[in-house]
C-alpha cells in the first residue's frame, strides 16, 4: 500500500520504510536521535540524517558513493553535491576541517529589524543588566519583540556566545518595555559587531570530552530563580537555562547541570 504526500500518515510511513530499508542493509539508528542512521566498515564510518531530504556525509567520498548506488536499488534519488547551506547554516568544508555560520542570516536580521545601519557594541549585554517585568518604562509591540526573540533564538544554533543574553530577554516576551526591547537591540548591535564568529570543527581531533558549569543564586529578580550555564568541548555545545525551581545553594545545582550534559552530550 502506498500512502499519498501530504496526507498526515505520509511522512511515518515514509519514515518507517526508509527506516528498514537502512536497517536491513547494516545500518544502527541512533539511540538518543531516532533520525540518525551509523553504519561502520572497517575503521570508516557512514552517517546518514532523515530530514525530509537524506543528508549523509562519510570521510572517504567511496562510502558516500556505495550509499548513492544502494540507495538507486531501491527509490528514485538524485545527487545534490556537497553540502554547503542547510536550514539557514552556512556550511563551509575545507581540507583543514569545517566552519558553520550564519553570517547571511545576521545581514538579513539586522535589515529586518532596522538595525543595519545602528552603532556596533562589543558585548552582547552589559553585566550590570538587572531586567524585571515593569520598571516603569513603556511597553512597546510585542509582535515585534516576539519576532526579535525568535530570530534570535534560531540564531543561536551557530552562535552559543548570545545564548544567556537571548534567553534572559525571552523571559519578557508578554507585555515586554522599553527596557527589554533596548537590551534585544544590543544583542542586534553586539551581531552587528561580529558577523563572522563561527563553529570551526578541525579534522582530526582526538576525543577528549570536557565539561564545564557554572551557575548563579537566585540572580533573576523576578521570582530569585537562578540560571545555569554548561559548556562541553569537542563535541561541542553550550548551553544557559533557568531552572525551574528555588535554590538553597548553587554547589548542588553545578553538580545536577554538569552531570545532566555530560550523560547528553556522550549519548
Amino acid at each position: 500500500d502506498k500512502e499519498l504526500y501530504g496526507l498526515n500518515q505520509a511522512p511515518r510511513a515514509w519514515y518507517e520504510r526508509l527506516s528498514n530499508f537502512l536497517l536491513e542493509n547494516g545500518f544502527r539508528r541512533g539511540k538518543v536521535d531516532n533520525t540518525l542512521f551509523l553504519k561502520t566498515k572497517g575503521q570508516h564510518l557512514l552517517i546518514v540524517q532523515v530530514y525530509v531530504d537524506i543528508i549523509f556525509g562519510a570521510i572517504h567520498e567511496n562510502l558516500c558513493n556505495e550509499f548513492s548506488k544502494m540507495m538507486r536499488t531501491e527509490f528514485e534519488m538524485s545527487m545534490m553535491g556537497e553540502l554547503n547551506f542547510f536550514l539557514g547554516l552556512q556550511i563551509k568544508q575545507t581540507s583543514n576541517g569545517t566552519l558553520i555560520h550564519q553570517h547571511k542570516y545576521i545581514k538579513e536580521l539586522l535589515k529586518k529589524f532596522g538595525m543595519d545601519s545602528s552603532k556596533p557594541i562589543d558585548t552582547p549585554i552589559s553585566p550590570s543588566t538587572r531586567l524585571v517585568i515593569d520598571d516603569g518604562s513603556p511597553s512597546v509591540e510585542e509582535k515585534l519583540y516576539r519576532g526579535m526573540i525568535g530570530s534570535l533564538l534560531y540564531l543561536t544554533a551557530s552562535r552559543p556566545d548570545i545564548v544567556f543574553s537571548v534567553g534572559l530577554c525571552a523571559r519578557f516576551q508578554s507585555n515586554p518595555k522599553e527596557s527589554h526591547l533596548k537590551a534585544v537591540k544590543r544583542i542586534l548591535r553586539y551581531l552587528k559587531h561580529t558577523p563572522d564568529l563561527a563553529l570551526w570543527y578541525p579534522k582530526g581531533c582526538n576525543f577528549n570530552l570536557v565539561g564545564y558549569a557554572d551557575a548563579d543564586y537566585a540572580g533573576f529578580l523576578v521570582d530569585r530563580k537562578s540560571t545555569s550555564g554548561t559548556r562541553a568541548t569537542n563535541r561541542y555545545t553550550a548551553y544557559s537555562e533557568w531552572l525551574p525551581l528555588l535554590a538553597v545553594g548553587s554547589t548542588p545545582l553545578l553538580k545536577v547541570e554538569k552531570i545532566t550534559q555530560a550523560i547528553h552530550t556522550r549519548s
